[in-house]
């Protein structure tokens, strides 16, 4: 019998809106924020992690593998090897797994695992042509080469490349894709509003009643070293009527997502911490939550491109033996509000189930009472890298407070990826 990984505790940055007060703050730094606050929370010594994993979507250059150089920053050893993995946006998912199956192979006891992003930080480039002539002058060796060189530029070559949000092979924004499916689905724009709307009132009040709070690490950012320590996306007491009057955002004409019932681009980092059962006891830590089991999918991407989180709950279910009425608290990533609907409605489909699922019946009707009762992407924000550890960590809380057995935590991803895991509150 394998032993229990269970999760000590979590931590994150707060979640801002890409272009505000992380402007200047390089990805690894927000990673290296969230593993200071987690060391600090936890008090475990850096000395003791044996690996480090985050994941991370945009990615530069100068730190293409951010699990180091935010290690190293935070006071992680040297000795402590790091690596960063992605997979869109359950890319802290795959890390948290990765670090799963580290400790399950007896290579690692103690791991710090989770992502980061900032999308105030995406690398703008040349094309191709101008790429091609850049490389090309490394090899000027004198005057003559120089104004040979300036002599072939164009004042089209000087033309950024920004980068695209469409899927590489259908060349869809996940945004068109979503219309699609909300359409097939039947899931309103009303439905979509309203869900846009309970996400922020329920962040909000989660914020007052102290539960993000206890999640967050305040950060101070140079050079000014501004005091942030609140999410600042969170619109509450928006009316419906005001949200009907937002123009679609993808497909202008027949669409039905709007700048309020879609996830913003965000900037922030989150972690967890991670270990064997045997080694909390060893060092006095409490665990929060066991982790039972877990589950990565692939669907169509013509038409299934956000429906991962259907295949991996009815997947990650049976997996464990569990039914869904077994789940007391659901953490599924908000990336649309049609997005999370479609896939509950696609839950609740005997058509759906026994064609997609190959099931002889529905997995069921999940109580929406027990889903993101913190708030979700749309309102606190998704850093593509970061999302996976906040609901984790959120989702083991919510547990806790609520009184709960079993959590299921879940995420769609470009692609047409799917994850879902299941975690259970430790008890002794």
């Amino acid at each position: 019998m394998k032993e229990k990984i269970v999760l000590i505790d979590g931590c994150r940055t707060p979640f801002l809106k890409s272009e505000t007060d992380f402007l200047n703050t390089m990805t690894y730094e927000l990673g290296q924020l969230a593993i200071k606050g987690l060391l600090n929370k936890t008090g475990i010594d850096p000395k003791i992690i044996d690996s480090v994993v985050l994941g991370c979507v945009i990615s530069t250059l100068k730190t293409s593998n951010i699990a180091r150089e935010a290690a190293l920053t935070a006071g992680i050893p040297h000795t402590t090897p790091c690596h960063t993995v992605t997979q869109a946006c359950i890319s802290a998912n795959r890390a948290i797994v990765s670090a799963i199956n580290e400790i399950y192979t007896g290579h690692a006891e103690i791991v710090i695992a989770g992502g980061a992003d900032s999308a105030s930080e995406t690398p703008i480039g040349y094309k191709k042509a101008m790429r091609t002539k850049l490389m090309k002058a490394n090899k000027i060796k004198s005057f003559g080469d120089t104004l040979k060189f300036i002599s072939k530029l164009r004042l089209k070559d000087f033309l950024p490349e920004t980068p695209s949000i469409t899927e590489f092979t259908t060349n869809r924004t996940m945004g068109q894709d979503c219309d699609i499916m909300v359409a097939k689905h039947g899931v309103t724009r009303t439905e979509q509003d309203k869900m846009a709307i309970v996400s922020h009132n329920l962040a909000a009040k989660a914020w007052e009643e102290g539960h993000h709070e206890k999640e967050v690490v305040p950060v101070q950012i140079p050079p000014k070293f501004k005091f942030i320590n609140k999410d600042n996306g969170i619109r509450p007491g928006s009316k419906i009527e005001k949200l009907a009057k937002l123009r679609p955002v993808f497909d202008k004409k027949h669409g039905t997502l709007n700048a309020a019932n879609s996830s913003f681009l965000t900037d922030g980092s989150a972690v967890v911490l991670l270990m064997t059962e045997s080694k909390a006891k060893e060092l006095g830590l409490k665990p929060k939550a066991e982790i039972i089991d877990y589950s990565f999918t692939g669907q169509r991407l013509e038409d299934e491109l956000l429906l991962g989180p259907a295949f991996a709950m009815s997947k990650v279910l049976d997996n464990a033996n569990l039914k869904l009425e077994d789940i007391d608290v659901f953490e599924i990533h908000e990336a649309f509000a049609g997005q999370v609907l479609a896939n509950i409605k696609c839950l609740d489909s005997e058509d759906f189930c026994k064609e997609r699922l190959k099931k002889g019946e529905k997995v069921g009707k999940i109580d929406m009472s027990k889903v993101n009762q913190w708030g979700g992407s749309l309102s606190i924000g998704h850093p593509f890298g970061a999302t996976g550890a906040r609901l984790l960590n959120t989702a083991a809380n919510r547990l806790h407070k609520e009184g709960g057995k079993y959590a299921i935590l879940s995420a769609c991803a470009a692609g047409a990826h799917g994850h879902a895991m299941i975690i259970k509150k430790y008890e002794e």
